[in-house]
C-alpha cells in the first residue's frame, strides 16, 4: 500500500479522538450514575457490543477485502460487492436483533439479576445502528477513503459524547444506553449520504455498471464465516471476564469497579485498532498480486511499531494506575488499581494477537485466528471459574493475562512461518530496558493527580530517546513520521 503511513496515521488520529469520546463517555456516566448502575450499564451495552461483532464486523469486513482488490483494476464490480455485502448483513442484523430481545430475559436469568431485562431489550436496538454504520466504515476503507472515514468515525465521536452524556444525566441508566443508539444512526445517515457523492465521483464505472455488477454472496461468507466467529470469540475474551465477576461474586459494586479496571486498562488495544483496519485491505492486495516483499515489509515494519509504542503504554499505565483512574472515576473508584495494572499487561499481549491475526486474515489464513481464540475463549472460561472465587477482581484480570499471553505466543510463530518475518532479540532486549527504565523512574516523579500527565508525558518520550541512544530506533523507523509531518506542513 504506497499511502500506508499517511492511511495509518489519519486513521489513528480519529481512533484517538473517538476512543477519547469514549473515556469521557464513561467518566461522565460512571459519575453521574455512580458505581451500582454504572456496573449495570457497562453489562449491558457490553454484552450488545459483543453481540455487534457478529454482524457489524464480519461482513463488512469481507467487504472491505474485496473492494481493496477490485477497486483500482476492476472499479465496476465495487457495486456488486457492496449489494451482496448489504443484502447478508440486513438478514443477519435483523435476526440477530429479534433473537436478542426475546432472548433478554435468559441472559438476565444467567447474571442472576431480573431488572436487567428491560435494559437488555431497549439496547437490543443498539444491534441494527451499530452495524449500519459499520457497514459504511468498511466500505470507505475498501475503497481507501481513509480522509472520509477518519471524518466520520470524528463526528461520530463527537455525536455519542452528545447523545450519551446528556441523555445519562435527563433519564439516567435508559438515557445512557439510548444514546448509544442514536449516534451511530446519525453516523449512517451522513455515510449513505457521502457514498452516493464520492463514488460516483471518483468510480463513475461502479454507477454505469450497476446490472452486470453481481457478486457471489457465497464468496463473501465463506470469508466472513470464519472471520465472524474469531472476532466472536475474541470479544468474548475481552469481556469475558466481567461476566464471570458479576455471576460468580454477585455485587454491583465490584462489576462497576471491574469495569472501570478493565475499560481503562484496554486503551494500549484501542490505539492499535486503527492499524489492524488497514492491515487487512493492505495485506490483501499484496498477497493478491503475490508481493511476498512487500507482505514481509509490512508486518516487520508492523511489528516494530507495536513494540516500540506497546512497551512504554503498558508500562505508564501501570505506573500511573491509581491516578489515571482518578482523572476518569473520581475517588470511589480507587478499588480499580490493582486489578487495572494486571489487566493492562494482558491487554498488552492480547493487541499483539488481535493485531497479528489481521495479517493472517488479509492473507486468507482466517482460520488459524479462528482457531486461537476459540481455545482462549475456552481458557477464560476455565481460568475465570478458577481465579475469581480465589482472587476475586484480581483473579479476573490474571486469567486475561495468563490466556493472552499464550495467544501472542501462538500467533508469533504462525506469522514468522507464513511470512518468514524476523525481529531481532536485540530489539526485544532494548524495547524492555526502556520500559524497565522508565517504570523506575516514574516511581521517584512526583505522582499529583495532574502533575502525573506531564512526567509520564516527559518519560513516554524519553523512552525513545533511549532507543534512539541504543540504536534501536533508526531514521527508516522515523523516515514514515518525518514524511508525513513535511507534508502537512507544506499545506499548511
Amino acid at each position: 500500500m504506497k499511502n500506508f503511513s499517511s492511511a495509518l496515521v489519519w486513521l489513528t488520529v480519529s481512533e484517538i479522538i473517538y476512543n477519547i469520546s469514549g473515556y469521557v463517555i464513561h467518566s461522565a456516566a460512571g459519575r453521574i450514575l455512580g458505581p451500582e448502575e454504572y456496573g449495570r450499564f457497562g453489562l449491558t451495552v457490553t454484552l450488545t457490543t459483543m453481540i455487534i461483532i457478529l454482524i457489524g464486523n464480519g461482513i463488512p469486513t469481507a467487504m472491505s477485502k474485496y473492494l481493496s482488490e477490485v477497486f483500482e483494476s476492476a472499479p465496476e464490480k465495487i457495486y456488486g460487492i457492496k449489494r451482496s455485502a448489504a443484502k447478508l448483513q440486513l438478514i443477519l442484523m435483523s435476526s440477530v436483533t429479534i433473537a436478542f430481545f426475546l432472548l433478554a430475559p435468559v441472559f438476565a436469568a444467567l447474571l442472576r439479576d431480573p431488572s436487567l431485562t428491560p435494559l437488555f431489550r431497549l439496547s437490543s436496538l443498539i444491534i441494527p445502528a451499530f452495524a449500519a454504520a459499520s457497514f459504511y466504515f468498511y466500505y470507505f476503507t475498501g475503497l481507501h477513503f481513509f480522509r472520509m472515514q477518519a471524518i466520520l468515525k470524528t463526528f461520530r465521536a463527537f455525536a455519542r459524547v452528545g447523545f450519551i452524556v446528556i441523555l445519562a444525566y435527563l433519564f439516567s441508566t435508559e438515557g445512557a444506553i439510548s444514546g448509544y443508539i442514536l449516534a451511530p444512526l446519525l453516523i449512517f445517515v451522513i455515510g449513505f449520504v457521502c457514498d452516493g457523492i464520492l463514488t460516483r465521483k471518483y468510480f463513475p464505472a461502479a454507477h454505469e455498471n450497476k446490472a452486470d455488477s453481481a457478486f457471489s454472496m457465497r464468496t463473501i461468507l465463506q470469508y466472513a464465516g470464519p472471520l465472524t466467529l474469531f472476532l466472536l470469540f475474541y470479544e468474548f475474551i475481552l469481556t469475558l471476564d466481567l461476566y464471570f465477576v458479576k455471576s460468580l461474586l454477585q455485587s454491583d459494586y465490584l462489576t462497576g469497579i471491574y469495569n472501570a479496571a478493565i475499560t481503562v486498562g484496554r486503551i494500549p488495544y484501542y490505539l492499535f485498532y486503527a492499524l489492524a483496519i488497514i492491515l487487512l485491505p493492505a495485506i490483501s492486495k499484496s498477497t493478491s498480486e503475490n508481493d511476498s516483499l512487500a507482505t514481509k515489509n509490512l508486518v516487520e515494519k508492523s511489528l516494530r511499531l507495536l513494540i516500540f509504542l506497546l512497551f512504554p503504554m503498558v508500562t505508564l499505565l501501570i505506573a500511573y494506575a491509581p491516578q489515571i483512574l482518578h482523572i476518569f472515576y473520581g475517588a470511589r473508584y480507587a478499588a480499580a488499581a490493582l486489578p487495572m495494572q494486571v489487566f493492562a499487561i494482558g491487554v498488552g499481549f492480547l493487541t499483539v494477537f488481535y493485531v497479528l491475526s489481521f495479517t493472517l486474515n488479509g492473507a486468507n489464513l482466517v482460520k488459524i485466528p479462528l482457531k486461537l481464540a476459540f481455545f482462549g475463549f475456552l481458557g477464560m472460561i476455565a481460568l475465570n471459574f478458577i481465579l475469581i472465587p480465589r482472587w476475586e477482581l484480581v483473579g479476573a484480570a490474571l486469567a486475561t493475562t495468563i490466556v493472552s499471553c499464550i495467544l501472542m505466543i501462538r500467533i508469533l510463530i504462525y506469522v514468522k512461518m507464513h511470512f518468514h518475518t524476523h525481529i531481532s532479540l536485540k530489539t526485544l532486549i532494548f524495547a524492555s530496558l526502556g520500559a524497565v527504565i522508565i517504570g523506575i523512574a516514574a516511581r521517584y516523579l512526583p505522582h499529583g493527580t495532574y502533575d502525573f500527565m506531564l512526567f509520564g508525558t516527559i518519560l513516554f518520550f524519553a523512552y525513545f530517546g533511549l532507543l534512539k541512544l541504543f540504536g534501536e530506533l533508526t531514521e527508516e523507523d522515523l523516515k514514515p513520521f518525518k514524511k508525513i509531518f513535511r507534508k502537512q506542513t507544506s499545506t499548511d
